[in-house]
């Protein structure tokens, strides 16, 4: 049995801090600004020997000036029908509101367990405060410090009364499942991508570019494949990054991915590819992570006879020299190709494994080496003795010769590309090393 509790409540009374704490670190952005959190946010926690997922959720809101508020709400309601035990946290200095009073009359219909939860309370005088709450239904208020961690302990030991001990059967089955980011530009449609195929609305999608805050994880597990999809927000020019809760969520796109294995790299059919795509590429590329490249919106384009083999082209000549790059066309609106991505991805994310014995290297590449040598250098001839693959995540590879300083760049992308004809490497940068022999 899955074991989930769900955070709800109206916005800024804590609900991010407290998730935070319960998965142990700085998961979901947290700011003094009210409607930060807008999707379901989920994180792995545990007490006392039991595991459970922790779902974080926008703050309930009824005739707010928040133009996310629908979609915040419905996405509340999907969070309260998931999970097995819910959290309601309230806000101890400012006592009961409207909106407390909403999600209070929504929690008692339900037939689950529910902990009247009041965050704020710093002091001991704040815990007369909290006898307030007794009035929306629901027992006892449970008195915490989300930020400090007070009263959290005792929280846990209550709720975790409901859970189930875990079966750690899949534990080390879900930390080598691959992990693919969809990034790119705001409003290219990661969001819209992940609900394709996810079939449900996992993530809030507007026409609003910035929708999209925190890196938001979901496993992944039809069709034959199994692994962990993250959508992030949209990354623009520093320049541009005005305010403190973008540059947050900048910043956690950013680390989604260095944390991850394939980076699916999203771009506007309709915007052709502007500089802003080859600076996310870039920093993909320089992470050494596996890329493919999809190009969104493509039924917005008017067509002739090679309109995509042309605009492909133009694509490879500004992401030169690596240009074993899948590129896929899509238009997520109408589900075309979509399914495509998730091959492509998944092909990538093989490749990027991939070991190539020694044997196989020495016998494929020391002819052709042997067939084309490096230029002599002053007088000097190198000659490559010996290649290997070494221990590592990417592929990276090391030729023993005798003069490694004299080997130049352009020899180097000669032997990458032998490489890639030889051996299946497509969407995976690859490192090679020359060493002394």
């Amino acid at each position: 049995m899955t074991n989930i509790l769900a955070i709800v409540g109206r916005p800024n009374v804590g609900k991010s801090t407290l998730f935070n704490r319960l998965v142990g670190m700085r998961q979901a952005i947290v700011d003094e600004v009210s409607g930060v959190t807008r999707d379901r946010h989920y994180g792995q926690s545990d007490w006392n020997g039991k595991e459970f997922s922790v779902i974080d959720t926008g703050g309930y809101a009824i005739n707010s000036e928040d133009i996310f508020e629908s979609e915040i709400r419905k996405q509340v309601h999907l969070a309260i029908d998931e999970a097995d035990v819910i959290i309601f946290m309230v806000d101890v200095t400012t006592g009961i509101t409207d909106f407390d009073d909403t999600v209070a009359d929504i929690l008692r219909r339900e037939k689950k367990k529910v902990f009247l939860v009041a965050n704020k309370v710093d002091n001991s005088s704040r815990i007369f405060d909290s006898h307030e709450f007794y009035k929306l239904g629901l027992g006892k208020p449970y008195c915490v410090s989300s930020i400090s961690g007070s009263g959290t302990g005792d929280l846990l030991d209550e709720i975790v009364k409901y859970f189930s001990v875990n079966k750690n059967d899949n534990d080390d089955q879900t930390d080598i499942l691959p992990r693919v980011t969809v990034v790119g530009k705001p409003n290219v449609g990661k969001s819209s991508l992940i609900n394709a195929l996810l079939d449900e609305e996992r993530n809030i999608v507007t026409p609003v570019a910035g929708t999209t805050r925190d890196s938001i994880e979901t496993r992944y597990s039809k069709f034959g494949f199994d692994f962990f999809l993250i959508d992030t927000a949209g990354l623009r020019k520093k320049n541009k990054v005005t305010e403190d809760l973008e540059f947050y969520s900048v910043m956690r796109s950013v680390r989604s991915i260095e944390n991850s294995d394939v980076c699916i790299l999203m771009m506007d059919a309709s915007q052709g590819v502007e500089s802003q795509d080859m600076s996310i590429y870039n920093l993909i590329i320089k992470n050494k992570k596996g890329c493919v490249i999809v190009i969104n919106k493509w039924d917005l384009v008017e067509k002739e006879t090679n309109t995509m083999r042309d605009y492909k082209n133009k694509i490879l000549e500004r992401i030169a020299p690596f240009t074993d790059v899948p590129v896929i066309f899509i238009s997520v609106i109408n589900k075309v190709r979509i399914y495509d991505v998730l091959q492509a991805a998944m092909k990538v994310a093989e490749n990027r494994k991939r070991k190539i014995t020694t044997r196989q290297l020495n016998d494929a590449m020391l002819p052709i080496i042997e067939e084309t040598p490096p230029p002599a250098i002053k007088g000097k001839y190198i000659k490559v003795k010996y290649i290997t693959q070494l221990a590592s995540p990417t592929p990276v590879f090391a030729f023993f010769c005798n003069l490694p300083q004299y080997v130049k760049e352009p020899y180097k992308r000669f032997l990458e590309n032998r490489l890639r004809e030889k051996f299946e490497f497509t969407g995976c940068p690859i490192q090679l090393f020359f060493r002394q022999k």
